[in-house]
């Protein structure tokens, strides 16, 4: 090669890295968060929560953190977010638009097992980094996908601790009902429910699951009274839900305990429903105000702690969706939880590279108001978590195990409607 051409090349080679160089300038002036959000549809009521916890921690990260601290200098985060309306083409075309249009630098997943398993083929795809907050099934995570990362508990999980509550307050009472709604998530639940009440020594008299978006409870409900069960484990999400406390009371099933899932923990619920069916329902949560986690208590078990305090954060919660009436419940405090999740990641290894954030995260344990955050590296599984079980007591969600996290006593057996 000649020194003329040689002399071109190089300038060609200058001139191509100055602009790569403000390119990644101008990317680092702002960290986008993309997200395919249920604003409508079936999941609006978790979705609402979602978007409020994460704007209560991009709040808290912009304007007490000072921004992501990165390469020594402090970036806010910005939030994209449209409304898939709860349905899986909005997901997958949404993400896809986040990435390719808005070129955002990690989405994350929508509310529900099924909408976020839809969209993850697709970050894959795209080799983004895919942070589920509301996708609780265990199979997201079986299917070899080496982007995505959980922050919510495992559906297998959910029920674990209620089984435990129940059998250390009246081990006597032997006779389990299942009833769980036909979705991905769902299933996961009645899956873990079933293996721990046998390794307990239960016994299933009625196993059965419903069609999503079921109109009509009272054959199975009616099948299930015949068994006579003394406790009752089912749900799946807010209108099924609903639909089930409010079928089992017009058919008089009045048993010692009943435990439902994703639905008994929204405020929503209880409003819904009134005390004379809702009162001493039980549902298992991942967060609820008054589990107090803290720096203190992150030091003591030899974990750091990043955000803000439980007070901090639902004060956050309220200003970002504008009603001081409406209180966060779990869905808001996991989809806030990934925020930092996300941020801790980021400032650990000083890069937005995707592949260098996913090794980051698969190291990353820490504490936060939400409580103990670790994934599985492998898998992308969340295994650090640890859930609560809540009760409705006078129109109030208390927090009734385990007896370390408790603010109240176990109302049992549950009131009669």
């Amino acid at each position: 090669m000649s020194r003329k051409y040689f002399k071109i090349l190089l300038s060609l080679m200058v001139v191509f890295g100055f602009f790569v160089s403000i390119n990644a300038f101008a990317a680092a002036d702002k960290i986008v968060i993309g997200h395919s959000a249920c604003l409508s549809g079936k999941y609006a009521k978790a979705g609402e929560q979602a978007i409020g916890g994460i704007k209560a921690c991009i709040d808290w990260v912009n304007n007490v953190h000072g921004g992501v601290l990165i390469a020594g200098k402090r970036v806010p985060l910005d939030y994209k977010y449209y409304d898939c309306e709860s349905k899986k083409e909005g997901v997958t075309s949404l993400i896809e638009r986040l990435i390719t249009v808005d070129k955002v630098n990690v989405v994350f997943a929508p509310y529900s097992s099924g909408l976020t398993l839809s969209g993850a083929p697709v970050a894959e795809r795209y080799g983004m980094v895919y942070m589920d907050h509301g996708g609780a099934s265990d199979r997201i995570f079986q299917q070899g996908f080496q982007y995505a990362v959980q922050t919510i508990g495992p559906g297998t999980r959910y029920h674990v601790g209620t089984l435990d509550m129940l059998d250390h307050v009246d081990p006597a009472a032997k006779n389990v009902a299942l009833a769980y709604e036909d979705s991905e998530f769902a299933r996961m639940t009645m899956t873990g429910a079933e293996k721990h009440a046998n390794k307990l020594g239960k016994k299933i008299v009625f196993k059965r699951t419903y069609p999503t978006g079921v109109t009509d409870l009272t054959p199975l409900l009616s099948d299930m009274k015949a068994k006579k069960p003394e406790i009752v484990l089912g749900g799946g999400h807010y209108e099924d839900g609903q639909l089930f406390a409010r079928q089992m009371s017009d058919l008089d099933i009045n048993v010692k305990a009943l435990s439902l899932i994703a639905s008994a923990t929204l405020p929503a619920f209880y409003g819904a429903l009134g005390g004379t069916i809702a009162e001493g329902i039980l549902g298992p949560s991942h967060w609820e105000y008054g589990v107090t986690f803290s720096p203190e208590g992150a030091m003591k078990v030899g974990l750091e702690w990043i955000g803000p305090s439980q007070d901090e954060f639902v004060s956050l919660f309220k200003k970002s969706l504008g009603k001081e009436d409406m209180i966060p419940d779990y869905h808001a405090a996991e989809a806030g939880a990934q925020v930092l999740a996300y941020v801790k990641a980021v400032e650990n290894i000083n890069s937005l590279d995707q592949d260098k954030v996913r090794a980051a995260l698969g190291k990353l344990k820490f504490m936060s108001f939400y409580g103990g955050w670790d994934i599985d590296d492998a898998t992308g599984l969340q295994i650090g978590h640890s859930m609560v079980d809540m009760q409705w007591q006078n129109g109030k969600r208390v927090i009734v195990w385990p007896l370390e996290a408790a603010r109240g006593k176990l109302v049992y057996p549950k009131p009669k409607f």
